[in-house]
């Protein structure tokens, strides 16, 4: 199965968004998975009120951090992610994902995560 996959299979056997994005790089990442459940854990829901950015997008941030540059700042490769998701998702606050003021949906939660996973995937982050 494809980390993608993966992640979307955490999804839907109990973790949020975020957490299903964090541990499907758990290889990548040297933390236990109890961790990266504590760690993701808020970041559902829109940060719990749909109003805060999607969780799966929150997750493609840690990893970016956690991951390729050991917690030193990265603004540029921060601002590429959130840029890249926007375009393939349609919008980076969860609400506006889910629409609810519109009554839209721009990306179902499967795809957020899809598409966060991809996005770290691709630029070789993880």
């Amino acid at each position: 199965m494809d980390r993608k996959e993966k992640a979307v299979e955490y999804k839907h056997t109990g973790s949020n968004c975020c957490q299903s994005v964090l541990k499907a790089f758990k290889d990548k990442i040297d933390l236990p998975e109890e961790t990266l459940n504590k760690m993701g854990s808020a970041f559902c829901v829109g940060m719990g009120n749909m109003e805060g950015t999607c969780g799966a997008l929150c997750a493609a941030e840690m990893i970016l951090g956690l991951n390729k540059y050991e917690g030193k700042p990265v603004i540029r490769e921060a601002k590429t992610i959130s840029k890249e998701f926007q375009e393939k998702c349609g919008a980076t606050a969860c609400k506006d994902l889910k629409g609810i003021e519109t009554g839209t949906v721009l990306c179902e939660c499967d795809d957020c995560i899809r598409n966060a996973v991809e996005i770290i995937s691709k630029n070789e982050i993880a």
